[in-house]
């Protein structure tokens, strides 16, 4: 991959409700997923410092799409319908887990899943079946605990550390990485943007 990587000209692509609709399944796109009020678009927004590249609401569950963002021609961020919140009908939260699900067993240009945790509740159980769902398919996963400027610092990194133990006792450790996240205080980007990087330019 010889094309330099420039978050901060990330552009946005287009919207897909399914597969089929997606951009054509060739370079390389990492995923942001989690559930509805993890904060998924407010990072992906931090990290290219643009205040409203990913539409964010108050309201959690407004992600009902598959969001593109180029980088480079080969290059692309995916925002990924939130999961386990939205107040919408059964129906129709059936059929974006559906596409949800279909889109993760089968792009193949997906290179690395980005899984975002709200700090005061991580590893839910759709958590922890992405997790396991990330692993079988020997996909890389960096978990962003988001959110950590509501914990003190001690309680944060407690948390922090109890993640992990958990990763390295479902032996998940070697493909799983986590780290502390704020999309308001602006921290953990560098760290962020470094998975990133390596998982594009490896």
């Amino acid at each position: 991959m010889t094309e330099a990587i420039a978050f901060t000209k990330a552009q946005f692509m287009q919207s897909a409700p399914s597969l089929h609709q997606c951009p054509q399944d060739a370079g390389c796109e990492v995923a942001f997923a989690g559930r509805s009020n993890a904060g998924k678009s407010s990072a992906i927004n931090v990290l290219t410092r643009q205040g409203k590249l990913a539409r964010t609401s108050k309201t959690p569950g407004r992600t009902q799409l598959i969001n593109f963002f180029s980088l480079t021609e080969s290059c692309r961020l995916v925002d990924l319908p939130g999961y386990g919140y939205a107040k919408v009908p059964k129906a129709l939260k059936q059929r974006w887990d559906e596409h949800l699900e279909e889109y993760l067993q089968k792009r193949q240009s997906l290179k690395g899943l980005i899984l975002l945790m709200d700090i005061r509740h991580p590893l839910q159980e759709f958590d922890k079946q992405m997790v396991w769902w990330a692993v079988q398919s020997d996909m890389p996963v960096h978990i962003l605990l988001t959110k950590a400027d509501k914990l003190k610092r001690g309680p944060a990194m407690s948390t922090l550390l109890s993640v992990r133990r958990e990763l390295e006792d479902g032996n998940t450790a070697a493909q799983v990485s986590v780290q502390l996240f704020s999309a308001q205080k602006r921290s953990g980007v560098a760290e962020l943007e470094g998975v990133l990087l390596n998982w594009f330019v490896p």
